[in-house]
């Protein structure tokens, strides 16, 4: 591929979010820690630095070596980048007067300015900085400003070199997309070539060299990921996929079947594995999430290791590892700190002698499932909400019985019809419901009881990095927390869970 851009991370929140954008524009692009730039550039056509929360005053800042990119390839760099760029290149970088965060408007624009076309003076960007530039670097000429940034956006003479100090790839600046789109497409002539058609082409082309004639075995979740992953894979190797389905136990209800029953009109080699027992005997006794997730992880090797066994030649294990995954484990700062695990990421034990295959791993969520519809999977399967590998042992809080895994999959089962008959499923980015380690006291007819309380959780988002609570109408509550309290026995309360990510997580184990 020689139509790509380089994108180097310097610990920005929103660094994943410039390559969103990028990819938006139908442009293929990578992340890569700024201290580790490849030695090859000749496939790229132009580089962005990223912001990041560290200052180039201190010490220790960042300082990579661009001397093969800067005045050789089209370079824009962003918030930190456009300060790298001034306090290294000849320029003055010191702390502002005022701290400039969230909105602000350009009050001015060079005219003619090429990396401002169609973008007008007042136009709203977001910033996000507790210095500026207060010195051009070496041949630095000014091409922007707002009330308070004198320097809002520069460019170098006699370079594709260009810095602007706010945030182009949030969605507060409002015509943050048409500034890359004339940085990457108009003035470093990138191809918007990046389609899910091209994608599928190339990549069961490289799948089929890749493979050959060996066999492949895939654990699918009857999630959006797995599924790609195997339909790409079926289009590469045919009947030498073999998929896997296994059911732990802790699926929502009727899952186990309503999947392997989608599975079947797909022409996928599917065998569906039935070890609930298996995974709930594991579990007995645990309450701590890190040691539930453990025990669910290694149980489910144990299984589809005993099941891979009854394949003969087996020589790849393929994942539904994504981009964002590939990410945080080359991050600036190396992995980073572990909040939560799951079953299949870190590699393989060493029993497991198989050689690992991730078709999307350089895809995000949102381009996983419109690879998905290229590929003609099924719109209702492409739309299902993320469920989290443990299922739903994470969404018991403390130990599990079967008694509980009931419970809370009748209560998640009201709650998720509700939505699609409420024709409010696909507002909603995930949802779920959790029971909570409390009992409170509650009335039913003339009787005092002292039952469960469950959790509702809806959010809004595009790929789990953050997440907003949804604002479900109050008459869906109603029925819903009606519904729940008078056909689940064991349950006398329902709450909502109003917090948004961060500060909370998605799940709450």
């Amino acid at each position: 591929m020689q139509n790509k851009v380089l994108i180097l991370d310097f610990g920005s929140q929103y660094t994943q979010l410039i390559a969103r954008r990028v990819r938006e524009l139908n442009i293929y692009c990578e992340i890569h820690p700024y201290h580790n730039i490849p030695n090859d550039l000749s496939s790229f056509k132009a580089v962005v630095l990223s912001g990041s929360p560290l200052s180039v005053r201190n010490e220790d800042a960042a300082h990579p070596d661009l001397s093969n990119i800067k005045g050789k390839l089209p370079l824009l760099g962003v918030c930190y980048g456009a300060q790298y760029l001034a306090h290294f290149g000849g320029g003055s970088v010191e702390p502002s007067n005022i701290r400039e965060y969230g909105r602000a408007k350009l009050s001015m624009i060079k005219d003619s300015e090429p990396l401002f076309k169609e973008i007008p003076e007042g136009t709203q960007v977001w910033m996000s900085h507790s210095d500026t530039i207060a010195k051009l670097p070496e041949n630095g000429v000014r091409l922007a400003s707002t009330a308070d940034v004198v320097n809002a956006a520069y460019k170098i003479e006699g370079e594709e070199t260009y810095a602007i100090q706010f945030h182009p790839e949030v969605y507060h600046s409002t015509h943050g997309k048409q500034l890359l789109e004339n940085f990457l497409v108009h003035m470093a002539g990138v191809e918007q070539s990046w389609t899910p058609a091209a994608f599928v082409d190339t990549t069961v082309a490289e799948l089929k060299k890749k493979i050959g004639l060996d066999k492949v075995v895939l654990g699918l979740s009857g999630g959006v990921d797995s599924t790609v992953a195997a339909v790409l894979l079926h289009q590469a190797i045919g009947k030498n996929l073999y998929c896997i389905f296994v059911n732990n136990g802790l699926l929502r209800k009727n899952e186990f079947n309503s999947v392997l029953e989608q599975y079947k009109d797909m022409g996928l080699n599917v065998k569906g594995v039935d070890s609930s027992d298996r995974f709930l005997s594991a579990l007995a006794g645990k309450s701590d999430p890190e040691e539930k997730r453990k025990a669910i992880g290694n149980t489910f090797i144990e299984v589809f290791d005993d099941e891979a066994h009854e394949i003969t030649d087996v020589t790849y294990l393929a994942q539904g590892t994504i981009y964002p995954d590939v990410i945080e484990s080359v991050s600036v700062n190396g992995p980073s700190v572990t909040i939560k695990s799951h079953h299949n990421v870190g590699g393989l034990p060493d029993f497991m002698k198989l050689k690992i295959v991730e078709p999307l791993r350089m895809l995000f969520k949102d381009e996983v499932r419109r690879v998905g519809a290229q590929l003609g999977i099924d719109k209702k399967l492409l739309g299902r909400h993320p469920f989290p590998g443990p299922g739903l042992a994470i969404r018991i809080l403390g130990d599990i019985t079967a008694e509980k895994v009931r419970i809370l999959q009748e209560v998640d089962a009201i709650f998720i019809d509700g939505l699609r008959k409420w024709d409010l499923y696909d507002k909603v980015w995930q949802a779920g419901a959790i029971l909570l380690p409390v009992q409170s006291v509650g009335v039913m007819g003339d009787e005092r009881t002292y039952e469960k309380v469950v959790a509702l959780r809806a959010v809004e988002s595009t790929d789990g990095m953050t997440a907003d609570w949804v604002n479900l109408p109050y008459e869906f509550l109603q029925e819903t927390s009606n519904h729940i309290i008078n056909r689940v026995k064991g349950v006398n309360r329902v709450v909502y869970d109003i917090s948004s990510k961060p500060p909370a997580t998605i799940e709450w184990e």
